[in-house]
């Protein structure tokens, strides 16, 4: 059982809606998941007989125990697929952390993919989207990657066009993070009155609802009309309270021709560019007009997978 290397990419949001309330607690959703070349790398090795997980993280930030979704996917498939060992994880982190990007959730999923290859236990892929379920919303996702219509709290995807050709740049405030369940929570107090609850309207707001103009412009890939169709619910609640994410916004609205948002829960914002050229001038001028040290700003590629060996390990 020779150790291996995968890359786990980070996803952003296109598209996310919140259309009611579902029986379980959590939000029906609909919402348009892209990955981008932004990517933690993640190193697998076996550790012999037992179930011992050893987990280590180039960031002084990130949890080395069982809150660590990396750490809970590898018990996972120990308690699945018994008999198999232990594992040692090292996650090498470039995603930031509390950024919105799904950086746990990838880690996860790249865990997951990797035990599946050690193991040799010849996993489908929708067999991999029912564990990664088990662990968060995001992870099935996370798993194959790419870009996908997510239905449900997230887990029941459809993939969607490749897009491959678009760039993204990524701006966080470093010190700055949203916790996903404050953003989800406060919107619901502010807006559960408009909510649709049962299934009918559910249906019937999936199919009038914004992300009709954005699957229609990825089916034609109109790169000018995917930017004119990013929606985020959430920003009604995020940047009323964090200013500094909505002047990020608007500033990156000012420079991308395309369009821009802010992903997810947040505190990430992303502006859509054409050519890696273009991005590369979005993200001079944001650092240049915000010259803030805790203000991080990346350039990315549109891609049309999820978790990948690492090139020296296909």
């Amino acid at each position: 059982m020779r150790s291996y290397r995968l890359i786990a990419p980070a996803k952003i949001n296109l598209l996310l809606e919140i259309i009611g309330d579902r029986p379980d607690g959590f939000h029906e959703l609909v919402m348009v998941m892209q990955s981008v070349d932004l990517a933690d790398e993640i190193e697998l090795k076996h550790l012999g007989s037992g179930d011992r997980i050893l987990l280590h993280c180039t960031h002084p930030q990130v949890p080395l125990g069982e809150t660590n979704l990396a750490y809970r996917a590898a018990k996972l498939m120990q308690e699945c697929f018994p008999g198999h060992g232990g594992v040692e994880i090292t996650i090498q982190k470039n995603i930031p952390i509390g950024a919105g990007l799904a950086g746990g959730s990838t880690d996860g999923a790249a865990v997951l993919v990797g035990l599946d290859l050690m193991w040799n236990l010849g996993l489908a892929q929708d067999e991999l989207h029912t564990l990664a379920a088990k662990l968060g919303s995001d992870m099935p996702f996370c798993v194959s990657g790419g870009t996908a219509l997510a239905l449900g709290r997230g887990e029941e995807l459809s993939p969607l066009p490749d897009l491959d050709r678009l760039y993204a740049v990524l701006a966080k405030y470093q010190t700055l993070s949203v916790s996903t369940p404050w953003a989800y929570q406060t919107y619901r107090q502010q807006f559960g009155a408009t909510y649709a609850n049962d299934p009918t309207a559910q249906e019937e707001r999936r199919r009038t609802g914004p992300s009709v103009g954005l699957l229609g412009a990825i089916s034609h890939h109109d790169a000018a009309s995917i930017g004119q169709a990013l929606h985020n619910d959430l920003e009604k609640v995020v940047l009323n309270h964090h200013p500094q994410v909505g002047l990020l916004r608007e500033k990156l609205v000012e420079q991308s021709t395309l369009g821009a948002m802010m992903s997810g829960s947040g505190p990430t914002v992303f502006a859509l560019a054409a050519t890696r050229e273009e991005a590369q001038q979005i993200a001079a001028s944001i650092q240049a007009e915000l010259p803030d040290p805790d203000l991080e700003v990346w350039v990315t590629k549109f891609i049309a997978h999820g978790i990948h060996l690492a090139e020296s390990d296909h």
